[in-house]
C-alpha cells in the first residue's frame, strides 16, 4: 500500500504500524529515515529557521488571510507517487496542510486515494486516530499492540501521582508560543493531570490561544514549561527575552523558585502521535521531581541552562508554527 502523509504525527503513526510513507511533509523527521521520502508540502512563511517567535506570527496571520492559505501541495510530486492513501489533518490549517488543500490536490492527480484525515484534541482521540490508520491500512492488529503499549506506559506514570491531593499540586503553565503569548491547549491539560500538576488555565480539548499577560500574571504558574509550536530548545532560547522581558515575568513565583523549564515542542508536545506518551513521562519529573528521575536533557532542560541568543545564533529551527 503506497501511503502518504501531510504532517509529522501521521509519519509517526504510520512508523509506529510498521509501514514506511512513500511521501512526507516537508517538516517530517521522525523517524529520522522518513526524511528522505519526497516532501510533497511546502511552506509559505520565509526565513523561518531565523525569524523570531514575533515575526513568524505575523507572517503566519498575513499569509493565513490570503486564499492560498500557509501551506501548498507539490501536485506534481503526489501524482508521481500513486497514493493509495492519505494521511492528513482537519485540526489547524496553521500547524500543517489542511484535508480542503489535500482534497484540492486530489482532484488534480491521477490517482484516486483514501484520504483519511485526523482531529485530535485529547490523548484518546491519538489512540483512536492510531487504530483508525491501522484498519485502513491494513494493520488493525498492531495498532491494537501499540495503543495497548501506550495506554500501559500512561497507566504507569498515573499509577504514581494518583494519590496527589488537588492542594499539593503546582499550578502549571505550559507556553505553545511567546510572542504573543500563547498557553498549549488539546491534550496538555491531560498531560498536566497525569503528571501531577493543576493547569488552571485550560480544560481537555481547548484549542492553544493568546492569552493576555496580565491573565497569566494574575494566574501565577508555579511551574513554566516553555515549549512553542515548531520549535527546539535552541529556538527557544533565541526567543527567550520574550517572556524574560515581559513586566512581572521575575515575579512570577515559578521564576521565583526556579521553577521554569524549556522542552523540545517541536518533537514532543506539538505532535499528536505516539511520542505524546514520550511527552508525559519527560513532563512527569518536571512537575514531580520528588516521584520521578530527570527527563532527557535532549527533551527538556531547565530554562536558565539555554544559552543565550548570541551563541545559538547558527540553531537551526522549525520551518514554522507547527
Amino acid at each position: 500500500m503506497r501511503i502518504v502523509t501531510t504532517l509529522p504525527s501521521a509519519t509517526e503513526i504510520v512508523a509506529a504500524l510498521g509501514l514506511e510513507p512513500v511521501g512526507v511533509s516537508h517538516e517530517c523527521d521522525y523517524p529520522p529515515r522518513a526524511a528522505a521520502a519526497p516532501a510533497v508540502t511546502r511552506s509559505r512563511i520565509s526565513e523561518a529557521q531565523s525569524a523570531s517567535s514575533a515575526e513568524i506570527d505575523r507572517q503566519v496571520l498575513e499569509v493565513a488571510e490570503t486564499e492560498d492559505g500557509v501551506y501548498e501541495i507539490d501536485v506534481e510530486t503526489l501524482d508521481d507517487l500513486e497514493p493509495d492513501v492519505i494521511v492528513t489533518q482537519g485540526m489547524c490549517d496553521v500547524c500543517a496542510v489542511d484535508e480542503t488543500v489535500v482534497a484540492d490536490a486530489v482532484d488534480r492527480i491521477s490517482a484516486d486515494p483514501e484520504v483519511v484525515p485526523t482531529d485530535p484534541h485529547s490523548v484518546g482521540d491519538v489512540l483512536d486516530d492510531l487504530e483508525r490508520i491501522g484498519r485502513v491500512v491494513g494493520r488493525e492488529d498492531r495498532a491494537a499492540e501499540v495503543r495497548a503499549d501506550l495506554e500501559s506506559r500512561i497507566d504507569a506514570v498515573r499509577d504514581r501521582t494518583a494519590d496527589i491531593d488537588a492542594a499539593d499540586r503546582p499550578r502549571v503553565a505550559i507556553f505553545d508560543w511567546t510572542d504573543p503569548a500563547m498557553i498549549a491547549g488539546h491534550w496538555t491539560a491531560e498531560l498536566v493531570d497525569w503528571a501531577g500538576g493543576d493547569y488552571g488555565l485550560a480544560d481537555v480539548g481547548e484549542r492553544s490561544r493568546p492569552r493576555e499577560w496580565d491573565e497569566i500574571r494574575a494566574y501565577d504558574p508555579e511551574l513554566v514549561v516553555v515549549a512553542p509550536c515548531g520549535f527546539g530548545l535552541e529556538q527557544i532560547a533565541r526567543n527567550r527575552t520574550d517572556l524574560t522581558e515581559r513586566d512581572g515575568w521575575d515575579e512570577l513565583t515559578a521564576v521565583g523558585e526556579g521553577r521554569v523549564w524549556a522542552m523540545d515542542g517541536d518533537h514532543y508536545l506539538n505532535r499528536p502521535g505516539p511520542r505524546l506518551v514520550d511527552t508525559l513521562e519527560a513532563l512527569a519529573p518536571i512537575v514531580r521531581p520528588d516521584r520521578f528521575d530527570d527527563p532527557d536533557s535532549d527533551v527538556a532542560v531547565p530554562f536558565d541552562d539555554l544559552a543565550g541568543p548570541e551563541s545559538a545564533s547558527n540553531a537551526s529551527a522549525a520551518d514554522s508554527r507547527s
